[in-house]
């Protein structure tokens, strides 16, 4: 940012028994524009903020400081009240006539609701009413608890050979009419756990299946409701099951290896007993299993959806509302056809100030244009095809109308071995500026882009990423993004840019950077599902640092089947 609103503080608090505490401190900055005592570390230079994104730190602690302070005291568990004195002058909040400041006291009240939620009232400046009410979200505690719905079949136990030595034989494996009857029944009860069997193969003492995963936001938790399945459904003689993970875009990422006898003996065991029998290896290394009769799947949706933009300087807050329709259509041998279009309903994304000064070309921020005219938009319209060329080895290739603003070709390779926590990617794209009515027509604006990617899992959670290449805006340079994934699914992370363009070209905020969070739909549903919301919060939306937006990237789509993610799910293998 910029700094100007900036300022520096030492504060202290101090507790009177549990209901009263008393707040004071020395502000400098913004916070020691009012009552002032003096400048006891120097003048304060003028604030040269330039193109802001860079450190003002011959500010810090100089000018005048001034004293602040406040008293808080819980009436009861719910109820507050609060008053303070402020050393905040609102010097230009009154110049641009936004408030009336007559006197530092503010006076407020809170009470709290039992599910956190906060209702305040206040008495600012003299002569401002304001009210709040906030809303408290702790990832690690759901409003809607997972793990209520309804519990898997449980493991069945085989009969000794010695009572049913009928029972282990391998005469069926000749039954042509009972295999496919039996590959039948195990699709249809696996399709009610929302596992869709893709492809199975049995021999006398081994079972070989691909699964894809639709409801469960762990992956072991489909693993074990999958495992108990096969207890209940396959010939006693069958020892081992081989169950491949397939991917949303139909890739096999990894194959577990659970072996029949542990099913029966750790089924009221803790889940690291199980996970210390299961071997997980790359579905490249074997033949894949018999492919199940699949006409192509075709998935649809219409519905509402909101899109915000946040810290604009001419409006901190803009939303859109409308409706989506969505498409998809899986056409067999790694080909995905998928599309997006959108009607506004509602919104003032069209109001962002688009006359950016940047040396530059505009390839987003004039995104204003495009909100403006595109109504109805076409958001996307491409066909991918997902491959595995080798062990280890994941590909993507996609054309079409990549998202709202560029059409053309991406390509991706990426290099990750199931039990890594390194993994490395190469993408390059070729792509067109779209009409800004985001219909079927483009500019004359093209660029290749493309970048090297290394991924690495530090454990516990923590996720890199360092991404070196050529951006839209033809800028080369290099974006580092550091997350962390904790057990619930969120994740919480913040990324910045540098490229050779200059400040100066760049334009306000000087270089991109911004917060990404992603939250797990079944967070606050309630109910299993592998949808999540991502917010990305960054300042401002510039031409620099720019990267193409490109669906079903393949680091994403499969991490989560490989051993580090499952090792941090397995808990819920027995769920």
């Amino acid at each position: 940012g910029t700094g100007i609103y900036s300022g520096e503080y030492i504060v202290a608090t101090k507790s009177f028994g549990e209901n009263v505490r008393l707040t004071g401190g020395l502000g400098w900055g913004r916070l020691g524009s009012h009552g002032g005592l003096g400048a006891p570390f120097g003048s304060r230079p003028p604030l040269d903020y330039g193109l802001g994104g860079r450190l003002t730190d011959d500010q810090w602690f100089r000018g005048d400081v001034a004293p602040f302070g406040g008293v808080e005291w819980a009436v009861t568990d719910k109820l507050s009240l609060s008053a303070e004195y402020s050393s905040d002058a609102y010097t230009a909040e009154e110049a641009r006539g936004l408030i009336n400041r007559s006197s530092p006291l503010n006076v407020g009240v809170s009470y709290r609701f039992d599910n956190g939620t906060q209702l305040s009232g206040y008495w600012l400046h003299g002569s401002e009413l304001g009210f709040g009410l906030t809303f408290a979200l702790n990832p690690r505690v759901s409003n809607a608890p997972t793990g209520t719905e309804p519990g898997p079949l449980p493991v069945r136990p085989r009969p000794s050979r010695a009572s049913d030595p009928e029972a282990w034989t391998t005469d069926w494996t000749v039954d042509t009419a009972g295999i496919s009857g039996l590959r039948q029944s195990i699709a249809e009860a696996l399709a009610k756990e929302g596992i869709l069997l893709e492809a199975m193969s049995l021999d006398a003492r081994r079972a070989r299946l691909s699964i894809r995963n639709t409801r469960y936001e762990a992956q072991p938790e489909a693993l074990g409701r999958t495992a108990r399945i096969l207890t209940r459904a396959l010939p006693a003689s069958i020892e081992t099951f081989v169950i491949t993970l397939v991917t949303a875009h139909g890739l096999p990422s990894s194959s577990v290896s659970l072996d029949r006898r542990d099913l029966e003996r750790l089924e009221f065991a803790d889940a690291d007993a199980i996970r210390a029998t299961v071997e997980v290896s790359d579905p490249a290394e074997q033949p894949p299993p018999d492919s199940m009769p699949m006409e192509a799947r075709f998935t649809w949706a219409l519905e509402p959806y909101t899109t915000f933009s946040l810290f604009d300087p001419d409006s901190p807050v803009r939303a859109e509302l409308g409706l989506r329709l969505r498409g998809r259509a899986e056409l067999g041998n790694g080909f995905v056809l998928a599309g997006s279009a959108k009607k506004i309903a509602v919104g003032n994304l069209d109001k962002i100030d688009n006359s950016v000064t940047s040396g530059l070309p505009q390839v987003r921020s004039d995104i204003s244009i495009y909100n403006t005219e595109g109504d109805p938009a076409l958001e996307s319209l491409t066909i991918a095809h997902y491959g595995r060329p080798a062990a280890n080895l994941y590909s993507r290739v996609t054309t079409g109308y990549l998202e709202s603003m560029f059409g053309g070709v991406s390509g991706e390779v990426l290099w990750k071995p199931v039990d890594s926590r390194l993994a490395i990617g190469a993408e390059v794209n070729w792509v067109q500026k779209r009409d800004y009515d985001q219909q079927f027509g483009f500019q004359d604006y093209d660029v290749v882009t493309g970048h090297v990617s290394t991924y690495y899992e530090f454990g516990n959670g923590f996720l890199g990423q360092l991404d070196v290449g050529q951006y839209l805006a033809g800028d080369v340079g290099a974006t580092l993004s550091l997350a962390r994934e904790f057990d619930n699914g969120w994740l919480v992370g913040a990324y910045a840019t540098r490229t050779d363009a200059t400040f100066a070209d760049f334009g306000e905020g000087s270089f991109d950077k911004g917060i990404r969070i992603v939250i797990p739909t079944e967070w606050f549903r309630g109910e299993p599902s592998r949808a999540s919301r991502e917010l990305d919060l960054r300042s401002l939306s510039r031409d620099g640092g720019a990267r193409l937006k490109v669906d079903g990237r393949l680091y994403d789509t499969v991490r989560d089947a490989h051993v580090e993610d499952l090792d941090g799910d397995w808990g819920r293998f027995w769920r």
